[in-house]
């Protein structure tokens, strides 16, 4: 962590692997904070985010400060230590970096750069004091979390080999959800009652500058899902209150259109003569000619109407998404979950819609 106030990253020039997808949706971003409701694909779409940025030989810090382990589990790794560790390698010859910020080992650091106190902050350690810290002082703690991501933003460097160690050109930051996420990154009006002056305090200005400058996304994951939508609606209003910088809306799961409109609507209305997809299925080889097939058939039956019901409501939840202004970006449901190649897949969806 920085001893005092350094100047917010310069925004660089980004897509220069000469990929020809959609032009970027936010040029110059170095800190792309990831947020969202639980269980809406927040920790999935920060791994692809990262994996696709470091696509064309960038180095890509992927950060995340739940101590919750879920980059690891997601990769497939056992849990990952509180430091920077390779967890992929991307076309072009780059590569993912990995970090799980834990509150009390940042805690330590920060006692030993700021005060020199390694052995005692030690000593404090195995009587609780630093448990005592991080859990009854939030703020605090936020300022240590947000504080170890602004210093990894901060390093630059375009060298090779160990001129780039500890270098990277963009951070994913797997962040806390958006009921939190205010407090969370808005780390001045949280230290302003424990911490007017003195370190904390300056390490608070200088997360903020950073989190509020140009080179620095908040994007939101929601599912088109009533309650994710509205807790995506509230925290882009929340962001923006705050003047904290609002990305893209990314809407993760979404379900394809395959079928004719008229069919799934007739599906729904029960207007789709069973006899016809009776033999639809026997002309497929799905059912046998000597057979009923009734079971399968009135599933099918079941599977489209829902289906359809489902495509309604992702059109009404849509409607509030796009009345926030913010760009809409979509990653596709998954059925088989998510692996090393789904990853890739989602990772390819968010370059051909510009979010790297």
């Amino acid at each position: 962590m920085p001893s005092a106030p350094d100047a917010v990253p310069d925004p660089g020039d980004r897509r220069d692997d000469g990929r020809e997808d959609s032009p970027l949706l936010f040029p110059g971003t170095r800190l792309h904070v990831v947020t969202g409701k639980g269980g809406t694909g927040k920790t999935t779409t920060a791994a692809a985010l990262a994996l696709a940025l470091s696509r064309g030989g960038r180095r890509v810090l992927l950060c995340e400060v739940e101590d919750r382990q879920g980059v690891a589990r997601l990769f497939g790794l056992p849990p990952l230590p509180y430091e920077e560790r390779t967890i992929a390698a991307t076309p072009g010859g780059g590569e993912v970096v990995a970090l799980a910020i834990e509150p009390r080992a940042a805690l330590l650091e920060y006692l030993d750069l700021f005060y020199k106190l390694g052995r005692a902050g030690r000593a404090l350690d195995r009587v609780g004091a630093i448990d005592f810290a991080t859990t009854v002082a939030p703020g605090v703690r936020d300022v240590l979390l947000t504080g170890k991501v602004y210093e990894a933003v901060r390093r630059r460097g375009r060298g090779r080999g160990a001129e780039r160690e500890h270098t990277y050109d963009a951070v994913v930051l797997d962040a806390p959800p958006t009921g939190r996420i205010g407090r969370f990154l808005n780390v001045n009006s949280e230290v302003s009652g424990i911490a007017r002056v003195g370190p904390v305090a300056t390490q608070a200005e200088s997360v903020m500058r950073v989190m509020r400058s140009a080179a620095t996304r908040v994007h939101l994951v929601t599912l088109l899902e009533e309650m994710p939508v509205q807790e995506t609606v509230d925290g882009v209003a929340e962001l923006e209150a705050a003047r904290l910088p609002v990305g893209a809306v990314v809407v993760d799961q979404v379900r394809s259109d395959t079928l004719p409109l008229e069919l799934l609507d007739d599906a729904l209305a029960g207007r789709v003569p069973a006899s016809a997809v009776r033999d639809g299925l026997v002309e497929a080889r799905v059912v046998r000619r000597d057979a009923s097939g009734a079971g399968v058939v009135e599933g099918l039956l079941a599977e489209a109407a829902e289906h359809d019901e489902r495509l309604a409501l992702q059109d009404r939840e849509q409607e509030a998404l796009v009345a926030t202004g913010r760009p809409l970006v979509e990653l596709p449901l998954l059925p088989g979950g998510v692996d090393a190649r789904g990853l890739e897949v989602l990772a390819d969806r968010l370059v051909e819609q510009g979010l790297a």
